[in-house]
């Protein structure tokens, strides 16, 4: 299953560390990041591959939100289909 994890908040030390180590965790692979800062603020987008990782992926979405909420940023998780049906123009 792919996923994309999309992260928005202010900027601060550790946000990818903090992001991927979830996800190295739970034997996530990442496959692609793109993060940029404008103006203080940080955004992330990035692509995972879980094909090899026994969390479902309800559990994910709670672990990654639940780190967000630590660390003051907001973290969502999707399957990759749904997120390319809400992004077709």
């Amino acid at each position: 299953m792919k996923l994309i994890v999309t992260v928005v908040g202010r900027d601060r030390v550790g946000i990818i560390a903090a992001v991927t180590k979830i996800l190295a965790d739970n034997n996530v692979n990442i496959l692609s990041i793109n993060q940029n800062i404008l103006d203080g603020f940080f955004n992330m987008i990035l692509f995972a591959e879980a094909a090899e990782s026994k969390i479902r992926l309800v559990e994910l979405q709670q672990k990654l939100h639940e780190q967000g909420e630590q660390i003051g940023v907001e973290i969502k998780t999707q399957h990759q289909d749904i997120f390319d049906v809400m992004h077709k123009i």
